[in-house]
């Protein structure tokens, strides 16, 4: 007869070793989005609510050191998450909390996406330096003055500048909120533009010259939501996490993520990807490619029922890279 024991029932967050340790870029709006999510936990489970459960580790990101040149050059957006997912395979950390936007679409072996948060406000924001004047709000890009120098590290957004405006001199502009902003107010640029779910997660909404709709400027995919990581295998942290798990946040990123992935576009590819939900339970999504100089750009959407998220996200890439020239995602 075997003398084998049962496996033990997996531990319940808090009966593991506390405190629990969650990873996140150092920079002030990361650091806020990982306060928001533990705000979350603590209202989700009681027994969490000590301050001294949770361990916050702001780990600086290869993508967060190097500030001199584009994403693209030095190995791609992963790059802001690529340290925090080591710490996380190797047990440093529990959590990782990421603005989606800036994850990888294929994550490392044994990490997983385990929920992401209600969605802010997708859309970008146009902020003007001290020495414009003001902008037409129903027409924000067409009031910039002739040959305006506007800074950005996106090829996405640059894209749609230039195939609006081609006039518009973009230069490269990284950084934190905070930082990009000083940059605009030193005079490095005429404006730039910023995720508004940023700036209002900051208190910094006010900064905001104009608000672009997508139907002018098609935001990343997965902007303005939070992303949680975790091992594969921590049954009962999943299990915790699917409790805050916002359902309309999944279904539009799932959605984004699937186009994302089928279009398998670097960093050096403009890519933009945005989904609404209806009230009758039907999904829109937008999908964008361009080339970053603008003389190409491809806008194309697709609708079907919201539980086909995935489907509808896979087919729309499917029929904008078919549609697209080939050196678009060379």
């Amino acid at each position: 007869m075997s003398s084998a024991q049962p496996p033990s029932p997996p531990m319940k967050p808090h009966e593991r070793s506390l405190p629990l340790k969650v990873g996140t870029r150092g920079s002030p709006l990361a650091l806020v989005q990982t306060r928001g999510f533990l705000t979350l936990l603590r209202k989700l489970c009681p027994v969490l609510r000590s301050m001294d459960v949770f361990e916050e580790h702001a780990i600086q990101t290869t993508g967060d050191a190097v500030q001199n040149c584009r994403l693209a050059d030095i190995g791609g957006k992963g790059l802001f998450a690529k340290e925090i997912h080591e710490a996380l395979a190797d047990g440093r950390i529990d959590f990782a909390v990421h603005s989606l936007k800036d994850l990888e679409t294929e994550l490392p072996a044994g990490i997983v996406l385990a929920c992401t948060l209600a969605r802010e406000d997708a859309r970008d924001a146009l902020i003007l330096g001290p020495d414009c004047g003001p902008v037409d709000p129903t027409n924000p890009v067409a009031a910039l003055p002739e040959g305006a120098v506007i800074g950005t590290s996106s090829v996405r957004r640059q894209a749609q500048l230039l195939h609006a405006r081609p006039d518009l001199n973009i230069v490269l502009l990284r950084g934190n909120v905070q930082t990009r902003l000083e940059k605009l107010a030193r005079g490095d640029c005429a404006a730039t533009l910023l995720a508004l779910a940023g700036l209002r997660r900051m208190g910094l909404e006010t900064r905001a010259s104009a608000i672009l709709e997508p139907d002018i400027m098609v935001p990343a995919a997965g902007q303005g939501i939070v992303g949680v990581t975790v091992r594969a295998n921590d049954t009962a942290l999943r299990e915790m996490l699917a409790g805050i798990e916002d359902p309309d946040a999944h279904s539009v990123a799932t959605a984004e993520r699937a186009l994302l992935a089928q279009l398998d576009g670097s960093c050096r590819t403009p890519i933009g990807g945005h989904a609404t939900l209806h009230p009758n339970g039907t999904l829109r999504l937008t999908g964008l490619v361009a080339r970053a100089d603008g003389s190409f750009l491809l806008k194309h959407d697709i609708s079907g029922p919201a539980v086909d998220a995935a489907r509808l996200g896979a087919a729309l890439g499917e029929h904008l890279r078919a549609a697209a020239p080939r050196d678009i995602f060379a």
